[in-house]
């Protein structure tokens, strides 16, 4: 929906309903069998690489579970269409891996050799091009040049060793505008056999993805090629982003893909700044990092950031494009900031009593309006947080750092020390500072 559409019909309508508050979806997590005694229970440990590495958590994802036969980690991936919720309120039918967009996060570790089965259940020929990978060219996955393109119903198997690690991304390279743009990619990492650099205790696998779904769709579009209106972190848009919840003090890295059809996107943290330490390409050499608050994702492209939070609080974290932070919108509406439209409201009231012009001061607030949506929408649909409305959505989650974090800190705002929020001004104190508002 565009905007001329969504004022045009807001303003039209009748026994208007009002937004309900959106809950955070959160996936289960369980204990994992190796979780250090020292840690609290609210980010269980796995120790998955040599020296302790903790395994990769995915926010709102899956981890492939490997069986290891004759030495060789197997493992399943199945291409398939399935049923996506972005956000409550707003699905639709995606293409992607087992059940899930994007597809679980392969994980492994330097010097595995993988055995990597894949199933087409699609309804046209696949492959999967394993992004970044060093590996035996028949191995590369790209239709045509490297391999036969996977028929629906068959199943080929592709087998390497990963030898360098790093973090990478798998996606198909057969009709890749159509696969890619409905959801099928997923992150792989692969841990180094010798740690590097400082220890880290939290590890997060983001990937940032753009899709067109128009109001009321049963699909995204995979033609669109400018005006994408869905934004999300692992094919979820705010609220129902899972919060990354770490402790104060503890270096959290974060691995950041990006697969979307077109756009870059600059990924902002507030609170902090961080290092980038890695691209797909390899590490970053520690002459080499500079401290940062935005990092770029390029299209086709990681970025690793690390960083140890020392401020407690609920901390911002996403795309700073402006409209990667909403939902559902398009450019198709006037500029109506500072336009006087009383004489059409008062026209308009005589035929639609709850009509009312929208714009004309800004746009900030539309989300929590009363009015009916039309099925399957979240135009500018953002949550109800701690203070007010928060009208982001879209590419959009929270950093949620707790000096003892508490497994009810995934669903419960920080709370502020007395005195540490902003809040109106003393008139006796602006004077004593010199502030004259005449």
């Amino acid at each position: 929906m565009d905007r001329r559409s969504f004022l045009q019909w807001s303003s039209l309508a009748t026994g208007a309903a009002l937004l309900g508050r959106a809950g955070v979806a959160h996936a289960e997590v369980t204990p994992g069998p190796h979780a250090p005694a020292e840690l609290p229970p609210f980010q269980p440990r796995r120790v998955v690489a040599p020296g302790g590495q903790p395994g990769v958590v995915t926010p709102n994802g899956a981890t492939l579970p490997w069986k290891v036969v004759g030495g060789v980690k197997v493992g399943h991936l199945i291409a398939e269409e399935l049923e996506h919720t972005f956000a409550p309120g707003l699905s639709a039918r995606v293409w992607g891996y087992n059940g899930r967009s994007p597809g679980p996060t392969l994980e492994a570790v330097e010097g595995d050799r993988l055995r990597l089965y894949v199933t087409n259940r699609l309804p046209e020929p696949t492959t999967v091009h394993w992004h970044g990978i060093i590996l035996p060219n028949g191995m590369d996955g790209v239709a045509g040049l490297n391999q036969k393109p996977i028929p629906p119903g068959e199943t080929y198997v592709y087998e390497f060793v990963v030898r360098e690690p790093g973090t990478y991304m798998y996606h198909p390279h057969y009709d890749e505008m159509t696969q890619i743009a409905l959801g099928m990619e997923g992150m792989f990492i692969v841990h180094p056999r010798t740690p590097r650099g400082p220890r880290v205790e939290h590890d997060f696998a983001l990937m940032t993805h753009e899709w067109k779904l128009d109001v009321g769709a049963k699909r995204p579009d995979p033609n669109e090629m400018s005006d994408f209106n869905v934004l999300t972190f692992n094919s979820k848009s705010f609220p129902a982003t899972e919060p990354l919840l770490v402790r104060t003090g503890s270096r959290v890295r974060i691995r950041l893909g990006n697969l979307s059809p077109m756009d870059h996107h600059p990924i902002h943290l507030h609170g902090l700044n961080f290092k980038v330490t890695a691209t797909d390409g390899g590490y970053v050499p520690a002459s080499a990092q500079v401290p940062e608050t935005t990092v770029l994702v390029p299209t086709g492209a990681t970025r690793v950031i690390e960083f140890v939070p020392t401020e407690p609080g609920d901390w911002a974290m996403h795309c700073h494009m402006t409209h990667h932070v909403m939902t559902q919108m398009g450019h198709g509406l006037p500029n109506m900031v500072g336009v006087d439209t009383r004489k059409l409201d008062r026209r308009m009231s005589r035929v639609a009593p709850e009509y009312m012009t929208m714009g004309t001061t800004g746009m900030g607030g539309m989300g929590e309006m009363e009015m009916a949506l039309p099925p399957n929408s979240l135009p500018m649909r953002g949550a109800h947080g701690p203070f007010s409305y928060i009208d982001m959505g879209g590419m959009f989650t929270v950093l949620k750092v707790r000096d003892d974090p508490r497994p009810e800190d995934r669903e419960g705002w920080y709370q502020h020390p007395a005195g540490t929020v902003a809040g109106p001004a003393d008139a006796a104190r602006m004077r004593a500072d010199g502030i004259d508002l005449a």
